[in-house]
């Protein structure tokens, strides 16, 4: 098999969204899956429908065009209108922050002769996407008044941009609105959508879960873990995900560099720890197909530097010889990083090539370094 590759456990994606799934359905909260990190990867998709989501979201339409599922399909974020025609043709609902955008859905959704459901999002603090509390109002009369937009509900999102946590504060200001908007225009919304995988542990411990029922969750199905601390949630498998790389060189190298030193190729050069020699590695690994930040080496070895296309490495006590191949966990934004890299090697179950020639699914025995 070729390297680098993304090998994929979609028994363990399987697994985390049903444990997910459950755990919440005893919370009336549904669950939504995020495919965004994986390039909207239908087998993915599929295994997180086998797990009992209630549907799927999707940042770029594009990866929402790719899922032929018997679900809905959410574009989780604001259309560019450019694109309105193409999103109300392969969303079933779409979250807005804007008059514009929402009037481009509507004609466009008008012309196609189709009904396109909006979930406007509130800015509850974090800055990121979200409209003013105090001009949801009139972003719900906009959408009332549309010849062929459906409100769906409203949503909020936390902890990316800022990190902001959810708590009992913030999302009681989103009830609160859901509230008033119920109560002014004498309608129920269907979908309070609380939040991303940051929004998990607030929902499955609060006593004041309120109107919210629904979350939309990627990193903690895919990756098992939860993005405020990074920490493994109980019950999950973290490695459904396993980046393998191919060693191109191996020498006994000295552990400091001679000569005057400047900045390197990205940026400041690494601290240099140590002396004498190591058995220093290269993988054929490098920042145009893996984010260094989330990267996780194998036990006992040690990330010396990356630059575009070379991963260094500090072998410690491991026998590895050119050719052999590597396998490296990875944390969310490395995950992102490596699936949509052209040169990493994935694909979509069953053989079908995604942008690259084709994803493993097989896994070797737990806790092996060699691929």
């Amino acid at each position: 098999m070729s390297a680098p590759r993304i090998e994929i456990d979609l028994a363990a994606v399987e697994h985390n969204t049903r444990v997910l799934v459950d755990r919440l359905a005893t919370r009336d909260v549904r669950v939504t899956g995020v495919t965004k990190a994986t390039l909207g990867s239908p087998a993915v998709a599929a295994a997180m429908i086998r797990g009992g989501v209630a549907g799927l979201g999707d940042s770029r339409v594009e990866n929402l065009a790719r899922l032929d599922v018997p679900v809905p399909r959410t574009l989780i974020r604001s259309p560019m209108i450019s694109q309105a025609a193409q999103v109300v043709r392969t969303a079933s609902a779409s979250l807005n922050t804007g008059p514009t955008v929402i009037a481009a859905l509507d004609d466009a959704a008008t012309q196609a002769g189709l009904r396109h459901d909006v979930i406007l999002m509130v800015e509850l603090g974090d800055l990121r996407e979200g409209i003013a509390v105090d001009d949801v109002a009139a972003a719900v009369q906009v959408v009332l008044g549309s010849r062929s937009l459906r409100l769906l509900g409203l949503g909020a999102n936390l902890a990316c941009q800022n990190g902001v946590v959810p708590d009992d504060t913030n999302m009681a200001v989103l009830h609160r609105i859901v509230e008033a908007t119920e109560a002014r225009h004498h309608l129920t919304l269907d979908v309070v959508s609380a939040g991303n995988s940051a929004t998990l542990d607030w929902a499955l411990t609060t006593t004041r879960l309120g109107r919210t029922n629904e979350l939309r969750l990627g990193e903690s199905i895919l990756l098992g873990t939860e993005p405020l601390r990074r920490t493994p949630v109980a019950g999950l498998s973290t490695d459904a995900f396993t980046l393998v790389g191919e060693v191109i060189e191996v020498a006994e190298k000295p552990a400091r560099p001679w000569g005057n030193r400047a900045q390197a190729a990205y940026g400041e050069p690494p601290v240099c720890i140590g002396r004498g020699t190591r058995r220093q590695a290269i993988v054929a690994l490098g920042r145009q197909d893996v984010d260094l930040d989330g990267l996780i080496p194998p036990a006992g070895v040690t990330v010396l530097g990356m630059s575009s296309d070379h991963l260094v490495l500090d072998l410690g006590d491991h026998q590895v010889g050119v050719g052999d191949e590597l396998r490296f966990g990875l944390g969310y934004g490395a995950l992102v990083r490596a699936m949509t890299s052209p040169f990493v090697t994935r694909a979509d179950g069953a053989g079908i090539p995604a942008l690259g020639p084709g994803v493993t699914t097989t896994r070797p025995p737990a806790g092996s370094l060699l691929a």
